[in-house]
C-alpha cells in the first residue's frame, strides 16, 4: 500500500518530497528534544535507578551475610550441642561404671562383714559348746564319781572316803572311756 501511494503522489505530479522523510525542521526539533529527554534521562532517572539497584543489591548481599552468619552460628550450635551430648553420655557411662564398682564394692564389703560375723558367732557357738561340754564333763565326771564310789562302796561292802584316791579312780576310768570312744571314731572314719 506504500508503494501505490508513493506511485500515486508521483503521478499526480507534486513535488519531488518524499512523504516518509520529514522535513528538515522536523528532523531537529525532534533531536532536541530526544537529546533533552535524554539529558534528563542520564541525570535524574539513570542515577536514581542505579541508586535503587545499588540498596537492592546491598540488602540482598546482606541479607545473604546475614544467612551465611546465622548457618555459622546454627553450625556451630549444633556442634556444641554434639559435643555436649558426647561428653554427657560420656559421663553417664562414667557414672554407671562407678556405681557399679560402688556396687561391687558394698556387696563385698557386706559378704565380708557377714563371713566375719558368720566366723564370729561360729566361734562363739564352738565356745559356748565347748564351755557348756566343759561343765557338762565336770557335772558328769563328779555324778559318775560319786555313782561309781556308792556301787563300789556297796560292792565292796565299804565306804570309799578318801576323795583324792577317789577322784583318781573316777578319773581314770573316764580316760580309759574316753580313749574307748575316739578309737571307735577312728575305725568308722
Amino acid at each position: 500500500m506504500l508503494n501505490a501511494l508513493v506511485a500515486y503522489a508521483a503521478e499526480e505530479g507534486a513535488p519531488e518530497h518524499n512523504p516518509l522523510i520529514p522535513a528538515w525542521y522536523d528532523i531537529i526539533w525532534s533531536l532536541v528534544c530526544f537529546v533533552i529527554i535524554l539529558f534528563l534521562f542520564w541525570r535524574v532517572a539513570l542515577p536514581r535507578m542505579k541508586k535503587l539497584l545499588d540498596e537492592r543489591s546491598a540488602a540482598i548481599e546482606g541479607n545473604i551475610a546475614k544467612a551465611d552468619e546465622a548457618q555459622r552460628r546454627a553450625e556451630a550450635a549444633l556442634e556444641e550441642y554434639t559435643a555436649q551430648l558426647a561428653e554427657a553420655r560420656k559421663e553417664a557411662g562414667e557414672i554407671r561404671d562407678a556405681a557399679r564398682e560402688d556396687g561391687r564394692k558394698i556387696i563385698a564389703e557386706a559378704k565380708e562383714t557377714a563371713s566375719a560375723e558368720a566366723a564370729r558367732l561360729t566361734a562363739s557357738a564352738h565356745a559356748q559348746i565347748e564351755a557348756e561340754r566343759q561343765a557338762a564333763l565336770v557335772s558328769l565326771r563328779s555324778d559318775v564319781g560319786s555313782l561309781a564310789l556308792d556301787l563300789a562302796g556297796g560292792v565292796i561292802g565299804e565306804t570309799l572316803s578318801d576323795d583324792a584316791k577317789a577322784k583318781a579312780v573316777v578319773d581314770r576310768f573316764l580316760s580309759e572311756l574316753e580313749a574307748s570312744e575316739a578309737a571307735a571314731q577312728g575305725q568308722r572314719a
